[in-house]
């Protein structure tokens, strides 16, 4: 019987690309989907063939939004108490109108609107989290990340993590003022916060995640089902002048920032250019919205500069990947099988790299202390040691073998009740 599913997701490609997946993937299987999502995604969505329906907040993002956003200590403020909250009415009630007739709403971790809405109308609901640190054990250090050197303590255990979570609950209560006063004025009963407890629906959370990247933790939610990442094909390819280039030499480093990071990069392109000049190899920088014209010039005649390409197409065909560590770029560097230098921002950034390092796949550095030499003492070991290659190789066979799109279909056919296509 075919069922008509709702995807409530706000953020950048790496949150929006994994619904993709998984509406497809349920399409494939008989079901109607539907993608609500801020308007700047309404091409992408269409692109993937699938049904738009709006979902704010609608925001224009510029340089000075992801500079700010992107601070390691005041970013997830900004975004969540400057951006997001101040919506959650309106994201309540365009999922509302959303999900009229729908068998099914699954959420974003941060769409704090459409969590409400599912409660209100007593829909069935899949919560999901896209990286391991957003189910926010005490027993691994996801927030301790934040502050390195908060991430070198262990004596304590989970003792430390647990005050970690127990002050971030305080700090964070007056930000989600706004989703406590709609609960009111919709006579909801209070919940906890939905940056923690109060994110995850009571029947199923999704982490869609390899169990590679994230093992289940004895505090995480009891519903929660791990299916692997679900990796979404974009109907892009590269561009001819780029596999030219690939074609023509060593397979290059990659660098990039993802679609958020990229916006506001400081001076992670120019130091990367110094760093390849050093090292002499060749390279690709996949620079979104950084204007290439500031790129200090000549560049270097083994360096091919392009604002965009599908990450699937082109990580597999380097020696290493440098990234800012978002889980969807992590997840395809990953795949790709290949050596990675991570390079966090803020967010999951920090702790999806130090398990990219603890996998023995990656090394990492702060964007804060990356620059030409730092770029070249980490970048070293990845391209020469044998080691890194292998366990690579080996993570990266792993992760292909995993099925994520089709366990979370599965996932979810048996919260509705439905069976779809076998």
């Amino acid at each position: 019987m075919a069922e008509r599913i709702v995807f409530a997701v706000w953020g950048s490609l790496g949150d929006l690309h994994p619904y993709f997946a998984i509406a497809r993937g349920l399409q494939a299987r008989g079901h109607d989907c539907v993608i609500a999502t801020h308007h700047l995604a309404r091409p992408r969505v269409e692109a993937a063939g699938l049904k738009f329906a709006p979902m704010g907040p609608h925001l224009d993002v510029d340089h000075e939004v992801m500079k700010r956003a992107m601070h390691l200590r005041r970013g997830p403020r900004y975004l969540l108490r400057d951006l997001v909250f101040p919506y959650s009415a309106q994201a309540f009630n365009e999922t509302m109108a959303a999900i009229a007739g729908a068998d099914l709403l699954v959420t974003h971790p941060i769409a704090y609107g459409a969590q409400i809405a599912a409660e209100r109308s007593a829909i069935p609901w899949a919560s999901t989290t896209l990286a391991p640190m957003g189910l926010m054990s005490a027993y691994e250090p996801g927030l301790r990340r934040q502050f390195p050197a908060l991430a070198r303590l262990k004596t304590l255990g989970p003792l430390l993590d647990r005050a970690i979570l127990h002050y971030g609950r305080r700090a964070t209560a007056s930000w989600t003022r706004p989703v406590r006063d709609l609960r009111v004025r919709l006579e909801l009963a209070p919940r906890p916060s939905p940056i923690f407890e109060g994110q995850f629906s009571p029947a199923l959370n999704l982490a869609l995640f390899s169990p590679l990247l994230g093992r289940p933790q004895p505090d995480w939610p009891p519903n929660t089902v791990v299916t692997g990442f679900p990796f979404y094909r974009e109907p892009a390819t590269l561009q001819p002048e780029l596999s030219e280039f690939l074609l023509a030499g060593t397979p290059p480093v990659v660098f990039t920032l993802g679609s958020s990071a990229s916006v506001a990069p400081g001076r992670f392109f120019e130091q990367s250019l110094q760093a390849i000049r050093q090292l002499g190899c060749r390279a690709v920088l996949i620079v979104g919205e950084f204007a290439p014209r500031e790129l200090p010039q000549p560049l270097p005649p083994d360096v091919a500069v392009f604002p965009y390409a599908p990450y699937s197409e082109l990580f597999p065909r380097a020696a290493v990947n440098v990234h800012q560590g978002g889980v969807g770029t992590t997840a395809e560097a990953l795949r790709a099988g290949h050596p990675m230098l991570v390079v966090p921002f803020a967010f999951d950034q920090p702790d999806n790299a130090a398990r990219a390092v603890e996998l023995g796949v990656a090394r990492s550095v702060f964007i804060g202390s990356y620059n030409a030499k730092t770029a070249v003492r980490e970048l070293t070991p990845l391209l020469s040691e044998a080691t890194y290659a292998a366990k690579a190789a080996a993570v990266g066979e792993a992760i292909c073998s995993e099925e994520g799109v089709g366990a979370a279909c599965r996932a979810l056919e048996v919260l509705i009740g439905g069976t779809g296509k076998s």
